[in-house]
């Protein structure tokens, strides 16, 4: 009797052990990669600490999202020389994504989300998160916008 209450209680400490061990794994790996390029390569924005990080996030479904990227091409271009990074990321999956990128041929750096929407408090589409270069965010942006505009330019320009 007491031999199999031992039992018991070893097995009992090593299933509870490990279950912290994953856990902890789990929660390190997710915040590493928050995106996946098209290949499943994990990207994290910790990747281009020193750069000014533009990342917009939007779908396939989405009228306003496709109605900005021609916009999002030429800011790409205009500040092509300003330390910045551009990132779509997208929820509808790599399957969905390749189908677009290869249907519109857009030099964009697509990107397949690992997290839901709702978990990074994004609650509409298309939105964009500015990030300066020490990492910290600059300024949000909901709903479509006119990127090459001059004082969308401008702005872009003076972040940090």
């Amino acid at each position: 009797m007491k031999r199999v209450f031992v039992i018991m209680i070893l097995v009992l400490c090593i299933s509870t052990s490990c279950k912290g061990e994953r856990k902890e794994a789990t929660k390190s790996s997710e915040k590493e990669s928050l995106f996946s390029d098209l290949n499943g390569v994990p990207v994290s924005l910790e990747q281009f600490k020193g750069k000014r990080i533009l990342v917009n996030y939007w779908a396939t479904w989405c009228v306003p999202c496709l109605k900005e990227f021609p916009s999002l091409v030429k800011a790409q271009e205009l500040l092509s020389n300003e330390n910045y990074v551009f990132l779509f990321p997208s929820p509808d999956g790599v399957k969905k994504i390749k189908a677009f990128n290869e249907s519109t041929s857009y030099p964009l750096q697509f990107l397949s989300l690992n997290e839901s929407l709702d978990k990074l408090n994004i609650y509409a589409l298309p939105s964009t998160i500015i990030y300066a270069t020490d990492g910290s965010v600059h300024k949000k942006i909901d709903g479509a916008t006119d990127w090459s505009a001059p004082e969308m330019i401008e702005l872009l320009k003076d972040v940090p």
